[in-house]
């Protein structure tokens, strides 16, 4: 299946690095989070992306455009650096094509501006390009395929800790209790769709909003609740977090030794869509 990644966001909330690259190439380790998203993805034979792209998209193009296998890679240079000799197996190709979907587009508007290169797909994937887990994508997608529904996101519980508090009227507490004692799922990004998810998108809408509701509506949404290794980088902590989890060997979300390290020959294609 094709894999919609959206680029696109200015990533305030993480503004230390966003000011100078695009929240999706944050790095986490020695590769960008997208890459290890795009592992993911990869992993389970989902090797062609596309890209809707928005807030500093050259910094992205450029990246995958020159993409160096010696830098991503164990190699033998010999030559004085005319020859290189790649260790190890050569991973699967990547097929990229890259969208400019304008800097001021929202996620249900990136969805439509890529519209052109899902037509083809009766059922695609689709992601945030900020978080990762290691939940099972081919049970997700037979859960998804036996509902017979248009749209599926993964649902996670929250990756912090807080108390919800239940009181009168008076406010009068009746009731504390941790998060994780309750029913609160939020969505992870991780999304599965039908061709017809365009026919619930208006001009101007948020993916999540109007949309998702319209769907909710006609009992056409459904969710694939994981309890197990989900992260999203949305703040400086989320990113130091992910960090240790590499500098201690602990990435659930690649589980083979030599995922940073792995390689992949990028065929790109590029394009423009002007925001409105």
């Amino acid at each position: 299946m094709k894999v919609v990644l959206f680029c696109g966001g200015l990533g305030t909330r993480i503004r230390e690095y966003s000011e100078s690259i695009p929240k999706p190439m944050i790095p986490v380790g020695s590769q960008p989070i997208m890459w290890h998203v795009m592992q993911y993805y990869s992993r389970y034979g989902h090797r062609d992306f596309v890209l809707a792209l928005g807030y500093k998209a050259n910094v992205i193009k450029d990246y995958f455009l020159h993409l160096d296998s010696a830098t991503t890679h164990n190699c033998v240079v010999s030559q004085f650096g005319k020859k290189v000799e790649i260790i190890g197996e050569q991973q699967p190709d990547w097929r990229l094509t890259m969208i400019d979907t304008g800097v001021w587009r929202n996620i249900g508007q990136r969805l439509v501006a890529v519209k052109e290169h899902v037509k083809d797909e009766e059922i695609f994937l689709a992601n945030y390009s900020d978080g990762l887990t290691d939940a099972p994508l081919p049970e997700m997608i037979d859960f998804f395929k036996a509902s017979g529904k248009i749209a599926c996101f993964i649902a996670v519980r929250p990756p912090f800790n807080f108390h919800l508090a239940e009181f009168d009227e008076s406010g009068l507490v009746k009731r504390l209790k941790a998060n994780t004692e309750s029913e609160v799922w939020i969505n992870g990004g991780y999304f599965i769709f039908r061709n017809e998810i365009f026919d619930y998108i208006k001009d101007g809408e948020e993916l999540v909003l109007q949309p998702f509701n319209r769907l909710i509506k006609d009992n056409n949404l459904v969710a694939f609740k994981y309890e197990g290794f989900w992260r999203a980088m949305d703040t400086l902590r989320d990113r130091q977090v992910l960090e240790e989890m590499v500098e201690n060997g602990q990435m659930p979300w690649a589980p083979e030794t030599d995922m940073p390290r792995e390689r992949h020959t990028v065929h790109a294609v590029t394009q423009s869509v002007r925001s409105r």
